[in-house]
């Protein structure tokens, strides 16, 4: 884990939001299949918290990791899933972290507790996590520490990611923020190697299973042979000529990013209507160069602080996280303002083109 922590700090490919932990930087053209229908198994014992199923990109086709049961790092700590969230110009996984509050993950329904918004299956308690056995499968001949509080899922979408076209639009509250700045631990060793084995598997691509993945969901970590199938699941991949695969985005700081893609107007015939919206484009690329370079400074200079400070790779790390996020949260507000700005200026073009009545 030493290793891994310290090849992603290394590679710089750590991604949103700020304290959350990124599956290697990957971006990729489409989206996510929407998330299948699954059984829950019954929890194996004391200590171990649910971590839903998501899916995951291996570099040519998403594959289903299952859902498992996964005992918490540390007393007090829950899981935060991660998501597929919409970046401007790809989808980009955020990967999930463990921590003392649950943060942002999407707004995505993953269910059984996680319905878009912190969890309802459980909670920490004098040391022991007690389970909400109106969410979660648990045998209370062997697991007491229950209660049942019944929780009316409202969000019944299986959508997996957020924002883009039929995301989910939900952003973070100022309180998930806050989460998002607590110390957190990444994925723990039986995690990865539960990752691993899912990618390893041909049968959990979507190509393979059509969003219909033969295993679910498991009791621990990698444990496929007894696992839960999908009884509901689908997947409709776009045409190849559509789909552009996975292209690593690394941009951690705004020197870092491509230019604004931005599309020239055709002329309306209109001289002022034409000119207006050059007028308005410019102003705009100046407004946002300004705002780049100004983030730009500021990320220097904490930059500068760490080091007089002495910092640790811990304390880089988190610093390193933040000002990607900041960095991506402004390359996403500057793409849809451009959009913003062509499509206004689209109305105009069309009924300044249009012949004019005679009455």
């Amino acid at each position: 884990m030493r290793f891994f922590r310290a090849l992603l700090l290394a590679a710089g490919l750590l991604f949103l939001p700020a304290a959350s932990f990124a599956q290697v930087g990957v971006s990729v053209s489409f989206g996510p299949p929407e998330l299948p229908v699954y059984a829950q198994p019954v929890c194996p014992g004391d200590g171990y918290i649910w971590t839903p199923g998501y899916w995951a990109w291996d570099g040519e086709d998403y594959y289903w990791v299952p859902g498992t049961w996964v005992e918490a790092p540390e007393v007090g700590f829950l899981w935060t899933p991660g998501y597929w969230g919409w970046g401007g110009s790809a989808f980009i996984f955020h990967e999930g972290y463990w921590g003392p509050h649950i943060g942002f993950y999407g707004g995505i329904n993953y269910g059984y507790g996680y319905f878009g918004r912190g969890y309802e299956g459980g909670r920490w308690d004098n040391g022991h996590f007690f389970y909400n056995r109106a969410v979660n499968n648990v045998n209370v001949t062997v697991i007491h520490n229950v209660y049942e509080t019944r929780v009316v899922n409202e969000t019944r979408t299986r959508v997996s990611y957020n924002g883009g076209t039929g995301g989910i639009n939900e952003r973070p509250t100022r309180e998930e923020e806050t989460y998002s700045q607590e110390r957190h631990v990444p994925p723990v060793a039986a995690q990865t190697q539960h990752v691993e084995a899912a990618r390893s598997n041909p049968e959990l691509r979507a190509s393979a299973n059509h969003g219909k993945p033969p295993i679910a969901a498991t009791s621990k970590p990698g444990a496929f042979h007894e696992a839960t199938p999908a009884s509901e699941g689908h997947y409709n991949p776009p045409a190849k000529s559509e789909a552009s695969g996975s292209h690593t985005n690394t941009a951690v700081h705004p020197k870092d990013l491509p230019p604004v893609e931005r599309h020239p107007a055709a002329s309306t015939g209109n001289t002022k209507t034409d000119q207006k919206y050059q007028q308005q484009q410019a102003k705009l690329s100046a407004q946002q160069d300004k705002q780049r370079q100004q983030l730009q400074q500021n990320q220097e200079k904490e930059h500068q602080q760490l080091q007089k400070q002495k910092a640790n790779d811990a304390r880089n790390q988190q610093v390193e996280q933040k000002h990607q996020q900041q960095t991506q949260q402004l390359q996403q507000k500057h793409v849809q303002q451009q959009q913003h700005l062509e499509q206004k200026q689209q109305p105009a073009h069309q009924s300044a083109s249009a012949p004019k009545e005679k009455h």
